[in-house]
């Protein structure tokens, strides 16, 4: 087991857009484990790539509840494509420490990849499933949940972050 360091806003790696995954090999496969490893160490539902400093299109994802037995999904160069509904709902980011906030996603996904293996599948994804997918996703194209809310409320968040890393208090 390996818990691999979460990098925080503002680190420059999370505003990356990331590279293509060509082949799925040993060491990407590592990869995945030491990100579910990480991902569930946090704990969160969710983990991507450049949150552990890596610019590949891969994403691991867990939204069973705790008290049941894990059902980890890995994928590698996942894209949406698919899109239903609507709704609103408070997210947080391992990336973005000590922030919530309202983010309106679609409602319903459906997301072609590649799996731990590197074999095509597709995952659908309805509530929080579906929520989790779109947030990681946005990691993979540089975005944070922090792009998606008011610009004010942005600001805000962004300025409290420079004083607590000025702080040490990261």
């Amino acid at each position: 087991m390996a818990v691999l360091p979460i990098k925080t806003f503002p680190d420059p790696v999370l505003s990356r857009v990331c590279r293509q995954v060509n082949e799925v090999d040993d060491d990407l496969k590592q990869l995945s484990q030491d990100m579910l490893d990480t991902m569930y160490a946090a704990p969160g539902v969710g983990l991507a790539a450049p949150q552990v400093g890596r610019d590949l299109r891969l994403v691991v994802i867990d939204c069973t509840p705790r008290d049941q037995e894990p059902q980890p999904l890995v994928l590698f160069n996942p894209r949406i494509v698919e899109m239903e509904g609507q709704v609103v709902f408070e997210e947080g980011c391992l990336s973005v420490p000590d922030f919530t906030s309202d983010v309106t996603r679609a409602e319903r996904v459906v997301v072609k990849a590649m799996d731990a293996e590197g074999r095509p599948i597709t995952v659908e994804g309805n509530g929080l499933m579906a929520i989790c997918l779109q947030h990681e996703l946005d990691h993979l194209e540089g975005r944070l949940f922090l792009d998606r809310i008011s610009p004010l409320k942005r600001s805000l968040y962004k300025k409290r972050r420079v004083k607590q890393i000025k702080r040490g208090d990261e």
